[in-house]
């Protein structure tokens, strides 16, 4: 995508560096079948963000980026709720999958596109454990995840932030490499709290926040963030429920009055102005008219 190229700042001194793109189709970490209701088949919507991945993948321009594909099941078996995650273990073998690619690897940079939220988990902290306290994120999304197992909504993409942090499920979390501190995390383009509960948690955590309307016109705020948090480097996460569903419907989010597509580029291009990015993952695509499509054509005479 052009935003990735802009963002990693292809330039002669980083182009030195070994960034890697990382395909990450992981959809169980999201619950979302009866948010898109387009799509008749809720198995087929429930494995959209499979799809919307390698979407994303064809999308992006070939820039010649060595290119990984963490290997995610596409078996539709019986979904369960364990220890307050739903397709608990699943995840925890996908999260292992994708830390082999990474520590065999090695890169400096990632690229990741997915999949639902919780693909930044890993590559995200693998770079907070290689620079260690030189990492600062912004996650831009229209909502803040940092929900917790038990919670009345038991999908792992609104655990994101929180599993970034190192809280959790120990399963999980226990396999990370590194974890980052609330203080060096800016969620950007918040705008749907889903409950008082939420609300309360961020503010004990002490994680800031910035409106889409506070960044509407410019990125000051961002800046000015970026200079006190201590970092030289950053991981962005670009949630696309984040832009605004009266523009563009990507995701599964439909929050009105969010981000347009100018903002987010602009944002993620000042960012790189400010301080490096070494992470950047596009997520949560929701490929509606390409599911509908692709279901339409295996029912064809000749196709099937």
């Amino acid at each position: 995508m052009a935003i990735a190229t802009l963002a990693l700042g292809m330039n002669s001194v980083h182009a030195q560096n070994h960034t890697i793109r990382l395909i990450y189709p992981q959809w169980q970490g999201g619950d979302i079948a009866q948010w898109v209701t387009e799509v008749p088949n809720p198995e087929q919507a429930a494995r959209g963000y499979h799809l919307g991945a390698q979407l994303l993948n064809f999308l992006a321009p070939d820039n010649g980026q060595k290119t990984f594909t963490v290997p995610i099941s596409t078996a539709l078996e019986e979904r369960k709720v364990t220890d307050g995650i739903l397709d608990r273990d699943i995840l925890v073998k996908q999260t292992k999958a994708a830390l082999g690619i990474l520590k065999i690897d090695q890169p400096d940079k990632i690229v990741t596109l997915g999949g639902e939220c919780s693909v930044s988990v890993v590559p995200f902290t693998y770079l907070a454990e290689k620079y260690k306290d030189d990492v600062a994120m912004i996650w831009i999304d229209a909502h803040p995840d940092i929900t917790l197992p038990g919670d009345v909504y038991p999908a792992y993409h609104a655990m994101a932030v929180t599993a970034c942090m190192g809280l959790g499920d120990k399963k999980i979390t226990g396999e990370l490499p590194a974890k980052i501190d609330p203080a060096k995390i800016l969620l950007v383009g918040i705008r749907d709290w889903e409950r008082e509960e939420i609300k309360a948690r961020q503010k004990q955590y002490g994680i800031q926040h910035l409106t889409p309307e506070e960044v509407a016109k410019d990125s000051n705020a961002i800046k000015a963030w970026l200079k006190s948090c201590g970092a030289s480097k950053v991981v962005v996460h670009f949630d696309m429920d984040v832009l605004d569903p009266a523009e563009i419907i990507a995701a599964v989010g439909v929050v009105p009055n969010g981000m347009k597509i100018a903002e987010v580029v602009r944002v993620i291009d000042d960012i790189a102005e400010e301080k490096e990015i070494v992470g950047l993952t596009v997520a949560e695509p929701m490929p509606r008219i390409a599911i509908r499509i692709r279901e339409m054509l295996h029912n064809l005479p000749l196709l099937k």
